[in-house]
């Protein structure tokens, strides 16, 4: 989950921190005091587009930062220390500066990274929703993705396993029709993988490398440590400085000591005997020691920036070939075989039409299984929205779920349509030309809502989700994204009270001008600061007696 962000110079915040808890977190505050700059930089730190007109007035660069929790096998820990981020007990650091220039810069756990990185590890880590997905909830493509997250982890994987087939089928057709025409797709493809191969070739990457270079960079981070740990160690158990006493000495003076003593008592040579043991073991760990710290000058031979600057080259093997060296010695293997057979010669027109032949059955046998697990899935998400909706002020309203048969297409031979039938009786309509915005806003939260248990990230972002929305429906706006924030982290940029008022953590954006001055400020609000915030919210008077009362009661209402 998020953490922590810091924000300096960006739009009218000067500089503010937002600590960030479990549990639903409203953003609240007047128009114009900076509440879509929190998103902003949210949306620099996931790789954003940056846009230099948003630096504050009179600075040179906006500079975000923020700090995420996660589990200690998170792939998105995994990806990040592939690029050479440090990651430090599960905590991931990122940031982005955006200077006047035009130029931006994207560091994780301390390294610097593409751009790109960030975008893809956004990815994982929040699901946004604002305006614009209300615009993209409309689409056809958006409600089949929906529908396919809601069908569970295994339709995803088909999703995946009949996008790699429908491109093998298409690249089969191609090579046909290019044989067929006589075009030099076959000479695009030796030219790949001739480019491929001399990459690899270039890289040499030996079995186990990746581990190895993992292993040799924790150790020379910690060199310092290590030498001065194993250092004490071995002084203490064999020193050279005459002047010091150590655990062998003290041991071989204990021997001479009861070795005088057994000629007036026997039974003392167990001891002496248990002494020589122990000085013999002693000795063996010290001359370990020894070897450990004169193998630590010549590990490699490489410095730590060599050793990440490799790991980095072998991570954009993994990404291209991979993701495990396994299978980039494996694509390696393969490759050379199909340039030897390119090389041999171009396939036949017939093995080329048998090849698509083949191809074309399994595309249409995973799409037939895509199809049926759609239908199924239509009716039960269908039913779950549709209540979720009569407890958000939609009672007469249902949502159906149409799935129709059309041509095969990368994403299956199904197009997929939200309907919406407004009220009991009425004719279903499409959710674009059928929903007002306050009800689109609704839908979307219930999807979320419903989808929330397929979701794999742990944080939801939520930009004025309640828009069009009011009385009682806020109220119930408010309950859901509280519910929903019973599993997950969710933030919610809000101007309505009714909302905000089920929030475990309230923050506001304050704008303050002095002198000509403008700048805001985030504060995070409990007891009457909140309750004069949800007045103001409510009537757009602070000191407005009923507008606290009516706060108070909304607090009350939403603990209970």
């Amino acid at each position: 989950m998020i953490e922590e962000i810091h924000i300096k110079d960006l739009g009218v915040i000067q500089e503010a921190v937002l600590a960030f808890d479990k549990g639903l977190t409203v953003v609240t505050g007047e128009t114009g005091a900076g509440k879509t700059m929190v998103l902003t930089a949210l949306g620099l730190l996931l790789g954003d587009r940056s846009d230099s007109g948003t630096i504050r007035a009179g600075s040179n660069q906006t500079v975000v930062s923020g700090a995420w929790h996660l589990r200690a096998d998170h792939p998105v820990l995994v990806r990040a220390e592939e690029a050479g981020a440090i990651v430090d007990d599960g905590q991931l650091l990122l940031s982005r500066t955006v200077s006047s220039d035009g130029r931006s810069k994207a560091v994780a756990g301390g390294r610097q990274v593409p751009i790109g990185l960030l975008s893809e590890l956004g990815q994982e880590l929040v699901v946004v929703h604002g305006q614009a997905d209300q615009i993209r909830l409309k689409s056809q493509s958006a409600q089949r993705i929906s529908l396919d997250k809601f069908s569970g982890s295994n339709q995803l994987e088909l999703v995946g396993q009949y996008s790699t087939a429908y491109r093998a089928w298409k690249d089969a057709l191609a090579k046909l029709n290019d044989a067929k025409s006589g075009t030099a797709t076959l000479e695009r493809e030796r030219a790949e993988l001739s480019d491929n191969l001399d990459f690899l070739l270039k890289l040499d990457i030996k079995p186990n490398e990746d581990v190895e270079l993992a292993e040799l960079a924790q150790r020379l981070t910690h060199t310092e440590q290590l030498r001065e740990s194993v250092g004490l160690a071995h002084d203490a158990l064999l020193t050279e400085n005459f002047d010091a006493s150590d655990a062998l000495g003290q041991l071989g003076r204990a021997r001479k000591a009861l070795e005088s003593a057994v000629g007036y008592d026997s039974s003392l040579n167990d001891k002496v005997d248990s002494i020589r043991e122990l000085i013999s073991q002693l000795n063996e760990i010290a001359a370990d020691l020894s070897g450990y710290l004169a193998s630590m000058e010549s590990d490699s031979g490489l410095s730590l920036d060599q050793i990440q600057e490799r790991r980095s080259e072998i991570a954009l093997a993994l990404k291209r070939f991979g993701p495990t060296l396994a299978e980039v010695f494996e694509y390696q293997q393969n490759a050379q075989a199909r340039l030897m057979q390119l090389d041999g010669g171009s396939m036949s027109i017939e093995s080329l039409e048998s090849l698509v032949e083949e191809s074309r059955v399994k595309v249409e046998q995973l799409a037939t299984k895509l199809t049926e697990n759609r239908i199924r899935a239509a009716i039960t998400l269908a039913e779950k929205v549709t209540a979720e909706l009569k407890s958000l002020a939609m009672a007469n309203s249902k949502l159906h779920v149409q799935v129709e048969r059309v041509e095969l297409g990368p994403s299956g031979q199904d197009e997929v349509t939200f309907l919406l039938e407004s009220y009991e009786g009425a004719e279903p309509r499409p959710i674009a030309k059928a929903a007002s915005g306050g009800e689109l806003s609704r839908i979307m939260l219930a999807l979320e809502v419903i989808l929330s248990e397929s979701e794999n990230a742990a944080t939801f972002i939520f930009d004025e989700v309640d828009a069009g929305v009011g009385g009682a429906a806020a109220i119930e706006v408010g309950r859901r994204l509280a519910g929903l924030a019973k599993t997950a982290q969710v933030i919610v940029v809000t101007h309505l009270a009714q909302v905000a008022a089920f929030a475990d953590k309230h923050l506001t954006v304050i704008k303050s001008s002095s002198a000509g001055f403008t700048a805001s400020d985030v504060h995070d609000l409990t007891g009457e600061q909140r309750s004069a915030e949800l007045a103001r919210m409510l009537s757009g008077l602070q000191d407005s007696e009923s507008a606290r009362e009516h706060a108070l009661e909304l607090l009350a209402l939403a603990k209970s």
